[in-house]
C-alpha cells in the first residue's frame, strides 16, 4: 500500500473575513473530494481570514497513480484564481 500525501498553504486573495474564507475553502474541499477522490481537510490557519494550510492524502498501490493524483490536485488548485500556493510540502510512504 503506497500513502502520499500533501500540505499546501494557500493564500485567499478575495476573503474579508473567516466566513469568506470558509466558503472558498469548503468550496475547494468538496469540489477535490468529488473530482479526485482523495481525502481533504483544512489542517491549519484555522483562525487566519487569508491563509489556509490544506492537508491531502491518497492511497493506491501503485506509485506512479499516487503521485499523479496528487499532482493534478496541486494543479487543480493553482488554476483556482480564488487562491494562490505558497508553499506545498509532499510525502509518500
Amino acid at each position: 500500500m503506497i500513502v502520499c500525501s500533501c500540505e499546501i498553504e494557500i493564500l485567499i486573495y478575495e476573503s474579508n473575513s473567516l466566513k469568506e474564507k470558509r466558503h472558498v475553502i469548503k468550496s475547494i474541499i468538496e469540489r477535490i473530494k468529488s473530482k479526485f477522490n482523495a481525502s481533504v481537510a483544512e489542517v491549519g490557519y484555522n483562525e487566519l481570514w487569508n491563509r489556509s494550510l490544506i492537508g491531502i492524502a491518497v492511497v493506491s498501490n501503485n506509485k506512479n497513480l499516487c503521485d499523479a493524483s496528487i499532482s493534478k490536485i496541486i494543479t487543480f488548485i493553482d488554476n483556482d484564481e480564488r487562491v494562490e500556493i505558497l508553499n506545498c510540502y509532499k510525502e509518500t510512504n
